[in-house]
């Protein structure tokens, strides 16, 4: 049987948790085993059927424990999970039963895919991005390593999105554009033209923010 601990106890982390029980429902292959937070009292004043157990810091890898990644900020994310990952840490990836996820997708460790996103055709998820609920992404669409789409985003087809990117909620990107390593996008906006490497991006059309 599987250990399984959710990184992050935060609002999202508590998101993560309700979609996890619509995935991993077979007590004899999976037992949750609380959420590792360096906030022990994250989920105070919370009605919820877990805790945290510990202090990601203090957590060791064991072999047979599987880690799901609750954390948005795709640069703490990357901070956080690239030592556990070399450390041999195992990744679960996270797809709620409600996403429609195309037959020649490449999902890589540690994604968290949730409910209502529609990943079309030859779509690529990198190591440990996420995409948040009622997301889409195109045909040949590649999202980079570590990077989170926020929830109504629309990334159209060809769309080259970099590593440890960020893209707020409702925002849009027209197809065969490319955003950088490190780039965000503000909610709601629509990138027109490529975005460059740490650049953060607001509007609509969307443009640099001075």
């Amino acid at each position: 049987m599987k250990q399984v601990y959710i990184i992050g106890a935060g609002g999202f982390g508590r998101e993560v948790f309700e979609w996890m029980n619509d995935v991993l429902n077979d007590p004899n292959e999976h037992q949750f085993v609380g959420f590792l937070d360096d906030n022990l009292k994250a989920l105070d004043g919370f009605d919820i059927e877990a805790s945290v157990v510990g202090t990601i810091k203090s957590y060791s890898v064991k072999e047979g424990d599987l880690l799901i990644c609750a954390i948005g900020d795709p640069a703490s994310k990357k901070a956080i999970c690239k030592p556990l990952l070399e450390a041999g840490a195992q990744f679960l990836s996270l797809i709620h039963p409600s996403a429609r996820v195309g037959r020649r997708c490449v999902i890589g460790q540690g994604v968290v895919i949730a409910p209502k996103v529609i990943l079309t055709c030859d779509v690529k998820v990198g190591t440990l991005a996420m995409i948040n609920i009622m997301s889409t992404a195109g045909h040949d669409v590649s999202i980079g390593a570590w990077s989170t789409v926020s929830a109504h985003c629309d990334l159209t087809g060809g769309v080259q999105l970099g590593e440890v990117v960020f893209m707020g909620s409702g925002a849009r990107v027209i197809p065969k554009k490319t955003v950088g390593t490190s780039a965000v996008i503000g909610a709601g906006s629509v990138v027109i033209r490529a975005v460059l490497e740490n650049e953060t991006v607001f509007g609509n059309p969307a443009r640099p923010l001075s």
